[in-house]
């Protein structure tokens, strides 16, 4: 008789979730070697110049719109080849002694697995004698520089271990967060439909999470208000989806967040803000492509797959909204998206839809659809919005 073949192990929902998040660990472990190797040989070459009795230099991306690009294959903005540049002369002896001192206080923190806020770097510079910041604004520039610099090197912030102040976003829906404890190693299993009326937090820094879930999509919501509508009536359990609250422009942790969860999970992403120049070209453009003067971190930040389900300009129309009318400075940023925008210049639909809305001298906010119900938006909008993904706006 022939060998029976053996049935394949079972793994526990506890060793999968073991192994997911040992599997962040373990990724993360291999990038904090190569941020230490980074700022060591930046270093090692200042050092270097110096031994050669040349002065040593340091070279830094322009971040201004005026050097960005917009890559429809990869989707984001890029930063483009216009660098200024920081040579260590009697003049520039102080910034550029903080600059490496920074960089040093970086590798300190990945080597000891620790974090550092942009307060906490400003104060830590007091301990620095003549190479200490006056103002939080100059330590805060040499941050943003050594971010910039270290991204051409694919080396985010949160690598870096310099952690935003601002607080993330709130999510709610069919998702469990593993969120592994920064001493043991032992994981928490995070269920975002067990928080009643209330929602998970997104931490400052999310590159040590993991994720299950078998929802269908992410909707990204730009106000606090829909979000709590949606999340007290559940739409997430009746739409199988997980619910995320921007609260207007996400911040960094947010984006972030959202990014992770949907390549890893393989999930679309549909961005829900208000129909003004504001929600569409501040709001919905920095989530999905970047923004301008911070274009270095959109291969991290941004979230290329997001989509534009509404408010729309003809959606305006289609439900009879109540309207504001436009302000000169929502005018001002509607033709500068159409004149100076990559992103909005390579997409002709939203040229369309753009060139409308000024046309109707309008803009609605997302709570306007309660002129027909305060569960309007839930009831019939939403669901119809959801048949038709493939008519979102890109």
């Amino acid at each position: 008789m022939p060998a029976r073949s053996k049935a394949p192990k079972k793994v526990s929902k506890k060793a999968s979730k073991r192994t997911r998040a040992d599997d962040v660990a373990s990724r993360n472990k291999k990038l904090d070697g190569v941020t230490v190797d980074l700022i060591c040989d930046v270093a090692q070459s200042v050092h270097g110049e110096i031994n050669k009795k040349r002065k040593p230099d340091l070279s830094f991306p322009i971040r201004s719109l005026g050097n960005v690009s917009y890559s429809q294959k990869r989707g984001y903005f890029e930063i483009g080849k216009q660098k200024k540049v920081r040579t260590l002369t009697v003049n520039t002896v102080k910034s550029f002694a903080q600059t490496l001192r920074m960089m040093g206080l970086s590798k300190d923190l990945v080597e000891t697995n620790d974090f550092a806020t942009k307060r906490d770097a400003y104060y830590q510079s007091k301990n620095w004698e003549e190479a200490r910041f006056d103002e939080q604004s100059e330590s805060d520039t040499v941050m943003d520089d050594i971010e910039a610099l270290f991204s051409l090197r694919g080396v985010s912030r949160e690598q870096l271990r310099f952690v935003p102040d601002e607080h993330g976003g709130a999510v709610a829906g069919q998702l469990i967060v593993l969120d592994p404890d920064r001493d043991t190693g032992e994981v928490e299993r995070i269920d975002c439909t067990r928080f009643g009326s209330g929602a998970y937090s997104i931490p400052s820094t999310v590159e040590h999470l993991s994720f299950q879930t078998d929802a269908k999509f992410i909707l990204a919501i730009e106000t606090g208000g829909i979000f709590q509508r949606l999340q007290s009536h559940k739409f997430w359990q009746t739409n199988n989806c997980i619910l995320v609250s921007m609260a207007g422009v996400p911040t960094r942790a947010t984006r972030r967040f959202i990014r992770k969860l949907s390549d890893e999970c393989k999930i679309p992403v549909y961005a829900f803000v208000d129909c003004d120049p504001y929600g569409i070209s501040n709001i919905y453009r920095t989530l999905k492509v970047g923004s301008g003067n911070a274009a270095h971190l959109s291969q991290f930040f941004c979230v290329p797959q997001a989509s534009f389900l509404g408010v729309t300009p003809q959606d305006i129309r289609e439900y009879d909204l109540p309207t504001h009318p436009l302000h000169d400075v929502d005018i001002k940023r509607a033709k500068d998206a159409l004149k100076n925008d990559p992103f909005f210049k390579a997409h002709k639909p939203w040229q369309k839809a753009i060139e409308q809305l000024l046309k109707m001298g309008v803009r609605a906010e997302q709570q306007s659809l309660a002129k027909w119900g305060l569960n309007y938006v839930i009831d019939e909008y939403l669901p119809r919005k959801l048949a038709h993904t493939d008519r979102f706006l890109p």
